[in-house]
């Protein structure tokens, strides 16, 4: 479902002579879990062994919490809620129609943004998702202590009771503690899946099913990756080879995944966070950017035509089919001079502008270019991608030689905040 086109990456041959031995060392390592951070690689078969009675008693949970609620607010930051952003935008788009609308905080610490959120769901019947491992991060833990008391305010207690959801430790932390003692559902997030891999968990499964999407075909999606990935030989892995010889080989800086979909923008935000977080150490690492063309072109596109070279490589996500599509009417006075538009869609015109993008990146820029190539923008199609990234950022992490399921480097932030803020014990 994703076939990768090395044709205008200038590395073509150089990815596929890259040390195959060494390639199979790497894939053993995630696939047996004897890697760095291999405590954390729950996720490789997670698509095949996840709970079953759990995700039946999700589906319950959401299905009667769906049926009571206009809004469902997802309290989380990071991996706790860039996943479901994501599929959510992807999959039903940025204006759907169905009754639940996802707004997602926690995630910022902006007083106008909470506020604003605050005062848009007055006198509107929501819910609230609280996803967090240990219930004590900072910005969701706020967000959490100021949602819940307009919802027992507007509600009362038995009802908010009803409408709020823990997605947290299975047996420790601030919030199962107060999800037991409030007699609030929960739902566990895995010891072993860390927050960025974590979408096919209750993590971005809950808020989902509540938002009526398919998940049963998100897995479908997912696990046909996992089988397919099982190969050494696959698309996946010829994407991480060649982000190293980028990296490494030839010192490039930084990548810029691009989407010619608006509703992939998230995805390209959940991607960041994926390769920044487990890459970003021990001083290696590509910086991981991101463009939603042709919007971006009218600005950013100046820059990567024709500014400072050797810097980044751009990968493309070019979907094939997409979702919806419309045709360009014609003009009967034609003086915008568009008329010669009128016989093509929307989605013919934006593959035409990707394809005369490329060649001016790539062969007048002399900016190198990786092509994606997804098949659609649906269920299905997010779960083989996340998948697909998560299996190609874990061979790129140990090509590199780092843990790339830990983040040492987060904590040094909240040290020097909570210091400033006075927190006790620092």
């Amino acid at each position: 479902m994703i076939n990768i086109n090395l044709l205008n990456s200038k590395i073509e041959k150089s990815v596929e002579s890259f040390d195959k031995k060494r390639v199979q060392e790497v894939h053993d390592m995630i696939e047996n879990k004897t890697g760095l951070g291999n405590d954390f690689l729950g996720w490789v078969n997670w698509p095949k062994d996840y709970d079953k009675n759990e995700f039946q008693e999700m589906k319950s949970v959401a299905k009667k919490l769906r049926s009571n609620i206009e809004v469902l607010l997802v309290i989380g930051i990071g991996g706790s809620y860039l996943g479901a952003r994501a599929a959510d935008e992807m999959i039903r788009g940025l204006y759907h129609n169905d009754k639940v609308e996802l707004i997602y905080i926690g995630n910022t610490i902006s007083s106008t943004y909470t506020k604003q959120v605050l005062d848009y769901i007055d006198g509107k019947e929501f819910g609230i998702v609280n996803v967090s491992k240990s219930g004590t991060t900072t910005e969701p833990g706020i967000a959490f202590r100021v949602f819940e008391q307009k919802l027992v305010d507007q509600k009362g207690k038995e009802i908010a009771r009803e409408r709020i959801v823990a997605v947290t430790d299975k047996a420790k932390g601030a919030l199962k503690k107060l999800a037991t003692d409030e007699g609030y559902a929960t739902f566990t997030i895995p010891d072993d899946i860390g927050g960025r891999f974590s979408v096919f968990t209750p993590v971005g499964i809950f808020p989902l099913l509540v938002a009526g999407v398919d998940v049963d075909a998100i897995f479908a999606g997912a696990f046909k990756a996992m089988e397919e990935l099982k190969d050494v030989n696959n698309q996946a892995y010829k994407y991480a080879i060649a982000r190293y010889i980028f990296n490494v080989e030839s010192n490039y800086k930084a990548e810029t995944l691009v989407s010619y979909e608006l509703q992939m923008q998230l995805f390209l935000e959940w991607w960041k966070q994926l390769f920044g977080e487990s890459e970003g150490k021990d001083g290696k690492g590509l910086f991981p950017t991101s463009c939603v063309f042709s919007t971006d072109l009218h600005s950013l596109g100046q820059f990567i035509q024709e500014g400072t070279k050797n810097v980044l490589f751009e990968t493309i996500i070019d979907v094939k089919k997409p979702t919806q599509d419309l045709g360009v009417p014609e003009n009967e006075g034609n003086l915008d001079g568009l008329n010669y538009l009128s016989s093509k869609t929307f989605h013919e015109i934006n593959s035409t502008a990707l394809v005369g993008v490329v060649d001016a990146h790539a062969n007048k820029g002399d900016v190198p270019n990786i092509i994606l190539e997804f098949e659609k923008m649906d269920a299905e199609m997010f779960g083989y991608a996340a998948y697909w990234f998560m299996k190609a950022c874990a061979m790129s992490g140990y090509l590199l030689e780092v843990n790339p399921f830990n983040q040492p480097g987060v904590e040094v932030y909240k040290e020097n905040m909570f210091k400033l803020l006075k927190k006790p014990g620092y």
